[in-house]
């Protein structure tokens, strides 16, 4: 087999020596995502765009870049101003920048995805309702965080490939369960990755995060994790003592 291609650096910086780095639970990977999911709920404020300032004639309007499957808009989004980023409009929030992942990558985030969440007895993949456009649209809003995301979301999804390649000769979305699986033990808890896979776990990090976000503020993730709204109980069940102890709260 020939030598692999030069692996791309991807965007961060190494966590500092003598950094905390906390001993990882034996909770299983889904289980502590339904965990942390029921613990807290994650808003999302959207500040201003390109499109809403030139709505409020503050900018010029952009010139429209050519519509794709990957970079369109929702269906139903209706272009316009958001409020701003100190006062947004938290009752008809709109997010109609353009998607920057191309197909080829949303091919690999959607395997990603269904990686950190597969589908199982109760519920479906991160895929099936819809957390890979969910990493889309945030890596594609105009802010300048997002925009440091989305470096690292493409340096992620080309390194993954080439890793994939190196290791098996195919892309990630074309390797088997077993294969996937291989690579994202390597990088899926920061402090324990190796030099060579910190950016790498940095990158699974976030898209871990996004896809849970995505997954666990949807019907079928709700219901995944018993969460019911705002439904009159005539008594609360605290988390049982086995989950306590082992997020140490007991």
């Amino acid at each position: 087999m020939s030598d692999a291609p030069e692996t791309p650096t991807i965007d961060g910086t190494d966590t500092p020596a003598g950094a905390d780095e906390s001993t990882p639970v034996t909770l299983k990977r889904r289980d502590a995502l339904r965990v942390l999911a029921a613990a807290a709920t994650l808003p999302v404020l959207d500040g201003l765009s390109a499109a809403d300032a030139q709505a409020q004639g503050t900018a010029p309007r952009p010139a429209a870049a050519p519509a794709t499957p990957a970079t369109q808009a929702p269906t139903g989004v209706t272009p316009g101003p958001r409020g701003t980023p100190a006062d947004p409009d938290l009752l008809r929030p709109r997010t109609n920048w353009p998607r920057r992942l191309t197909t080829a990558e949303m091919v690999t985030i959607t395997a990603l995805c269904d990686v950190i969440i597969p589908a199982d007895e109760k519920s479906p993949a991160a895929s099936a309702v819809g957390a890979p456009s969910y990493v889309n649209e945030h890596v594609s809003a105009p802010y300048d965080g997002n925009q440091r995301d989305l470096v690292r979301v493409r340096g992620g999804i080309a390194w993954i490939n080439l890793e994939s390649r190196k290791r098996f000769s195919r892309d990630f979305a074309r390797l088997t369960a077993a294969q996937k699986t291989a690579i994202c033990d390597d990088i899926c808890y920061l402090p324990n990755a190796k030099p060579e896979f910190r950016a790498a776990a940095r990158f699974f990090d976030l898209v871990r995060d996004l896809t849970a976000t995505a997954f666990y503020t949807t019907d079928a993730g709700m219901k995944d994790i018993g969460y019911v709204g705002n439904v009159a109980m005539p008594k609360f069940d605290p988390p049982p003592a086995a989950v306590l102890r082992q997020l140490g709260l007991e």
